[in-house]
């Protein structure tokens, strides 16, 4: 980002000529900031992508009087307050990365602007507000903290990440160390992104200052921000584009939810749902606001379960846009260890069972119920999303499929049962050290067979059923590998009963 540049300013016509062609007609219209004209002046041929992103945006076409004038049902933007003196103006790089200055520790001095490099969700709230509020309500926003605030899974991770080294015949693991479980876990579920000093470096324009970032870049749906804020819109709306379309496709969730531990994607591909998606998709309308279900598109995408505003053709809400998410949903069916109802508090972190452990279930297989919503709660959710189901299904095939699911559920969770009982008995009769002598249970290779019950092969079997593709959840890490997970590990333990012996 530049400092302004007046009309008297000499740029070479060459830099003018590429202005000029890749400015859509749509944003010569609109209203463009001095700020972000400046911007614009010098990162057309410094980072041209970004550039042209942004070009081929909503923000770079329509003003914030254009977006509040739109309809309820239209209207994207969320917020009632919206700054009077920039109303006139499109949304550009200086709406974005020179707002909250005063919160971000990232902001530098920039060719005489102050800026910062991460737009955070309260930046985006100043447009869109209802939208942050109830992302936060989400449990993807605390992400980052539900996994490193919590010791069980913090171990979990070690186990996975941590250099292993072979040395005096036993096999030990370092701790995993930052940059490590930022390209690997921490890119879904974020990076705390800190400030640690600023450097000089030359560029094109001389020599400029910037922020040194730790744990950047990154789009992790939990990222904890230098404002201290959490999340990352850009997780499912990319820069510079934030586009509804890009957040409306299911491989944009696929980006998280691939498997084999939330295997969504792999089971939508596999459902007649997505195959009715990749045979129709380039029929479908997937920028408009509302989203008219049977005319925009015809069966669904993650969205429309999920988050979407939903309407019929006559504009009577089906479901309303949410950035919660989970209030659509009234089972956690991600098994920890077990599927179970949804947690009252995003942070999950707070959640203690009976054993001291923090889990929203006893290794026995009940659920933590104080952690949890009620009997209520998840009957106003679950009907939520049988509303979504019903605009294309009635209501005996919509109730048919949610007692298959719920069945799914026992089933699944008193095979996890089965196979903690074996892991258990394991422990206890000293054969590996777990739980009952204070160690790792993630460590050996028979709990990593243990983990493997719920944490990939359970979770298929669930979410092939959930999303209508349960053949996904026989053979493909499913039922199949449940039934022979529970033989090998109790033919593990007998054969070490017998060498014991």
């Amino acid at each position: 980002m530049c400092g302004y540049i007046s009309k008297k300013s000499l740029l070479p016509l060459s830099l003018l000529a590429i202005f000029v062609i890749f400015m859509p007609s749509q944003a010569q219209s609109g209203i463009i900031s001095d700020a972000t004209e400046a911007c614009l002046d010098c990162h057309i041929s410094i980072t041209p992508g970004i550039v042209g992103d942004w070009q081929k945006s909503r923000h770079s076409q329509v003003s914030m009087n254009e977006a509040i004038a739109k309809s309820d049902l239209e209207k994207r933007v969320s917020s009632s307050d919206l700054p009077e003196e920039e109303r006139g103006f499109v949304i550009g790089c200086a709406e974005c990365h020179m707002i909250n200055n005063e919160t971000h520790t990232d902001s530098f001095d920039h060719n005489d602007y102050t800026i910062h490099t991460v737009v955070s969700p309260p930046d985006c709230a100043t447009c869109h507000a209802v939208e942050w509020d109830e992302y936060q309500k989400n449990i993807m926003s605390k992400a980052y903290s539900n996994l490193m605030d919590n010791s069980l899974y913090i171990d979990l991770v070690n186990s996975i990440n941590g250099v292993q080294h072979f040395s005096d015949n036993a096999i030990t693991a370092d701790i995993a160390d930052d940059t490590t479980n930022a390209s690997a876990c921490l890119a879904c579920h974020g990076t705390k992104v800190t400030v640690d000093g600023f450097f000089e470096r030359e560029t094109e324009l001389g020599e400029m200052t910037f922020p040194v970032l730790n744990g950047w870049p990154n789009q992790g749906v939990g990222r904890i921000n230098p404002d201290s804020s959490i999340g990352s819109c850009t997780s499912c709306h990319p820069r510079h584009q934030f586009s509804i379309e890009t957040a409306r496709k299911p491989a944009t969730c696929a980006q998280c939810h691939k498997g084999p531990d939330v295997p969504a994607y792999k089971v939508y591909q596999a459902s007649k749902h997505g195959n009715i998606y990749e045979s129709e998709k380039h029929h479908w309308e997937f920028n408009a606001v509302p989203w008219t279900v049977g005319q925009d598109f015809t069966a669904p995408t993650c969205a429309v379960c999920h988050i979407s505003l939903l309407v019929d053709e006559e504009e009577t809400v089906i479901a309303k846009r949410t950035h919660q998410m989970n209030d659509r949903l009234d089972k956690r069916l991600f098994g920890l260890i077990y599927a179970h109802p949804h947690p009252i508090d995003a942070n999950t972190s707070i959640i203690k069972n009976k054993a001291g452990l923090p889990l929203p279930t006893e290794l026995t297989g009940g659920s933590v119920s104080e952690f949890l919503i009620d009997e209520a709660e998840q009957g106003i959710r679950l009907e939520n999303i049988k509303s979504v189901c019903r605009s294309c299904h009635s209501s005996g095939w919509v109730n048919g499929h949610f007692v298959m699911l719920d069945k799914t559920i026992e089933t699944t969770n008193e095979m996890t049962l089965t196979a903690t009982k074996l892991m258990s008995q394991i422990w206890e009769e000293g054969y590996v050290e777990g739980l009952p002598q204070g160690k790792s249970v993630f460590d050996d290779a028979i709990e990593k067979k243990w983990v493997e019950q719920w944490l990939f092969y359970a979770n298929t079997v669930r979410f092939s059923a959930a999303m209508a593709g349960a053949d996904y959840g026989v053979f493909a890490n499913g039922r199949w590998q449940m039934s022979k997970n529970l033989r090998e590990i109790h033919d593990w333990l007998e054969t070490h009963r017998q060498l014991k012996k």
